[in-house]
């Protein structure tokens, strides 16, 4: 038996995908979960085990949008790495290579036991470049890594208008906007038609994109640009993703029949900007009564990422059920990151990432006591 096998028994284990488990087994062996049953589970022989009654064990927290690393906590813009604002597309930067691990952003996701996370360049585009996803404990970047690329940000609305606006460049307008999105994709495609073209990383990463090898993440909240955005994808028959949605509940019922998921949040913050004043957390029900399928964000550092699972009682509260909202940040961003075969839930196989909680995680009053990725406590 391998020295690294260990099991916890008699906590409330919630797999996510499953029903939970009351008095339950949780075993781990070589950094993965080997099974998850009863009381009644067998522990291999020669395991240590950890009484864990009293307790809750949930999968680590995946929150599908950050700006961990790249936007860096109390640095300024001397640790603030989140957008290339010298171009409007800039698809051929990689969020990988601003991270900087010691961000204290990460230890602060592990104590709200966000175990996964995905990093994205900023807003101020129209194409902001390569999403990583990753996980949020490790000495250099490279050994944290999920998936990379995780998926491309792009952005509609205001932010790229202002940014480009001021520097009386195109686009100053929600039609320049969408003009570069599609003159971009236009670009690719004849790229990925023409015999032996000369490597072009912005277009190799668009011709990604639109072969669906990754999804593409377009940050917007009006509906007008929601619109906008489910609009170009059919043009060009890309898998989309929907970050923030604040005005997604208006255009719920399309949403959902083109199977297209919404980063719904961030929920502790002021209305920053124009487009934020209709957000409420009660449309994350909305949308999952819709059949969207729902994550929540923090958008870190916007909310603090160790305040995470609060974001998600706040939705609760507004009328989202609990398994809903549990799934809102494990289980669905895990999928939306593409990584879901590893993490977001307690199944036998996937990665051993997971959280002790002191009592019912949407219970303001628990905390992460102990978090585990791949095995080892950290």
């Amino acid at each position: 038996m391998s020295e690294s096998t260990f099991a916890l028994r008699g906590a409330t284990i919630l797999p996510i995908t499953s029903e939970p488990i009351e008095s339950g087994v949780l075993v781990v062996s070589s950094g993965r979960i080997d099974a998850v049953g009863g009381p009644d589970l067998p522990v291999p022989e020669g395991a240590e085990t950890i009484d864990a009654t009293g307790k809750w064990i949930l999968p680590g927290l995946v929150d599908a949008h950050t700006h961990l690393g790249v936007h860096e906590i109390a640095e300024g813009w001397a640790g603030n790495d989140t957008n290339e604002m010298t171009d409007p597309n800039t698809a051929y930067v990689r969020a990988l290579d601003g991270i900087n691990p010691a961000d204290p952003g990460f230890y602060e996701a592990l104590a709200g036991g966000v175990l996964a996370a995905g990093v994205n360049p900023g807003s101020g585009n129209v194409i902001g470049g390569e999403a990583v996803a990753l996980k949020t404990a490790g000495r250099y970047v490279d050994e944290m890594v999920l998936r990379s690329p995780a998926g491309v940000k792009s952005a509609l609305g205001e932010n790229p208008k202002r940014v480009y606006g001021d520097q009386k460049k195109t686009p100053s307008t929600r039609l320049g906007t969408a003009g570069i999105l599609r003159q971009a994709f236009v670009e690719a495609e004849n790229y990925q038609s023409a015999d032996d073209p000369d490597r072009d990383l912005k277009l190799e990463t668009l011709a990604r994109v639109l072969n669906r090898e990754i999804p593409w993440r377009q940050h917007c909240h009006r509906a007008d640009d929601i619109a906008t955005a489910l609009r170009v994808a059919e043009e060009f028959g890309y898998d989309l993703v929907l970050d923030h949605g604040t005005e997604a509940h208006l255009l719920a019922d399309l949403i959902a029949e083109r199977g297209v998921p919404v980063i719904f949040g961030p929920l502790l913050c002021s209305r920053s900007k124009v487009e934020t004043a209709g957000r409420f957390p009660e449309h994350a029900a909305r949308l999952t009564a819709a059949g969207v399928a729902v994550a929540i964000t923090t958008d870190h550092p916007v909310v603090p990422i160790e305040h995470f699972i609060v974001q998600a009682m706040l939705c609760v509260k507004a009328g989202l059920e609990p398994e809903t909202a549990l799934r809102a940040v494990t289980i669905e961003p895990a999928r939306i990151l593409g990584v879901d075969d590893r993490v977001g839930s307690l199944e036998p196989g996937k990665d051993a990432d997971f959280c002790l909680w002191s009592g019912d995680p949407l219970d303001f009053y628990s905390k992460v006591e102990r978090a585990y990725i791949d095995g080892a406590p950290v």
